[in-house]
């Protein structure tokens, strides 16, 4: 194969491959309800995957079919069929979408959504328990809250060996054990540990081509956007772990990243500024609010998103397949407790982004229909701007709900931000 040739095969590799496996993901799911196979609804914090695929039982991410209809322009008749359902303008966006589908009879733009057979959250998210309650009612299901310890102070996360974090893990560990039997249950399988260490495999190999992934970002150029493209390597990493296809998926997303890293190949044709996204993308305007940014040579490196919205993967802990179930405890405790600091103590992650990732301004986007992400997000800012000599921005949109997307105003905020960020690089 000829250098041209190899690089027209690995370059956008990555966003080809993701959005074929999304098609089959989709398909999977409507298929698995025709034949009446057994569905979890479980979430992006904590969704127990690999223990779900032992039982095959299907998982479904409501937050994933969310997003999906505002990136796909179609929210807002979700989220008034919801509102004329009884629900309130201000709760949150992904829930009334969700609400409208389930409505519909799982009718979504990809595909039709089956019906679930129990749900399994944490408490990563408040709205999560309250989110399942709906289901409950809905569909009389069994749903299980797997309780995960937080950080007790900001910046003091506790490892393994510590006696906290062993106690926090024996008491994650033993809700773990009483969702075994839940799961014989609804899926009428026997539990088998081997194909538990098989899934946990797949994942190992997941998280650590993933961890890897946002650690090629830090090359100047970005070899990839946290922004689009980081959402595509989000789905993927969430739908698909556990699985050979997702390991697959990332050892790949890999040796094209290496390689864009070796030949100098940026995601811009000219990168000038290199950004931190704090907070959730703008889905339902989702390529323009990123045209807003790059057509000033800006390019995300790297976003908080990439690490709540991952469970907690970037961290690329890996799991002892010799005491599964205890390790699995303990990569739950740690990832999800990792994804709700970096919701909660942005500052603290941005003291672990900024330099690594040669970082010229930073972005607050603070959402309506999410008060977990953005409750305190002006706050953090201050306490950013005490700490940092570095631009930054706060604008105010939303996930899902057009209504409040103002394209003008965002415009008008984003322009300053860069003709300021123009002035200091001139002056320096």
């Amino acid at each position: 194969m000829s250098e041209t040739q190899r690089t027209d095969a690995l370059i956008g590799r990555g966003a080809k491959e993701g959005a074929r496996l999304f098609r089959e993901w989709f398909q999977n799911l409507s298929q698995a309800g025709e034949r009446g196979e057994p569905a979890a609804y479980v979430f992006v914090m904590g969704s127990m995957s690999e223990l779900l695929r032992t039982f095959d039982i299907h998982t479904v991410f409501p937050e994933v079919n969310s997003l999906q209809t505002a990136v796909r322009r179609v929210a807002q008749e979700y989220l008034s069929q919801a509102e004329d359902y009884g629900y309130s303008p201000d709760i949150c966006g992904y829930v009334k979408a969700d609400v409208a589908m389930q409505l519909r009879g799982g009718e979504h733009p990809m595909g039709r959504i089956p019906k679930p057979s129990l749900a399994v959250y944490t408490n990563g998210c408040n709205t999560y328990i309250k989110w399942a309650e709906i289901w409950e009612r809905m569909y009389h299901i069994p749903i299980f809250t797997l309780d995960v310890p937080g950080t007790r102070i900001a910046g003091g996360q506790t490892w393994p060996g510590n006696p906290d974090f062993e106690n926090d893990r024996r008491y994650v560990e033993r809700q773990i054990r009483e969702l075994i039997p839940l799961c014989e249950q609804v899926s009428g399988k026997k539990f088998d540990i081997d194909k538990l260490r098989e899934t946990m495999g797949h994942a190992n190999v997941m998280s650590r081509n993933f961890r890897r992934a946002l650690e090629l970002n830090r090359s100047v150029p970005s070899v990839f956007n946290s922004l689009t493209d980081g959402t595509i390597y989000l789905g993927v990493s969430n739908c698909f772990r556990g699985t050979l296809e997702g390991s697959a998926y990332f050892k790949d997303l890999v040796e094209e990243l290496e390689y864009k890293v070796a030949h100098g190949i940026g995601t811009l044709h000219e990168e000038k500024y290199r950004l931190i996204l704090v907070g959730v993308p703008c889905y339902p305007i989702f390529r323009r609010f990123n045209e807003l940014f790059t057509e000033w040579g800006g390019s995300f490196a790297i976003s908080t998103y990439l690490w709540f919205a991952g469970g907690g993967a970037n961290l690329g802990f890996e799991y002892d397949l010799n005491r599964p179930l205890e390790s699995l405890a303990e990569g739950v405790l740690i990832n999800v407790r990792h994804a709700m600091d970096a919701m909660f103590s942005q500052g603290e992650m941005l003291t672990d982004m900024i330099e690594p990732y040669h970082v010229d301004g930073v972005v607050y986007h603070a959402i309506k229909s999410c008060r977990t992400t953005s409750t305190g997000l002006a706050d953090s800012r201050r306490d950013f701007m005490l700490k940092w000599d570095l631009p930054n921005l706060y604008i105010e949109s939303d996930m899902m709900d057009k209504r409040v997307v103002s394209e003008a105003q965002l415009k008008n905020r984003i322009d300053a931000f860069f003709e300021g960020l123009a002035t200091r690089k001139q002056m320096a």
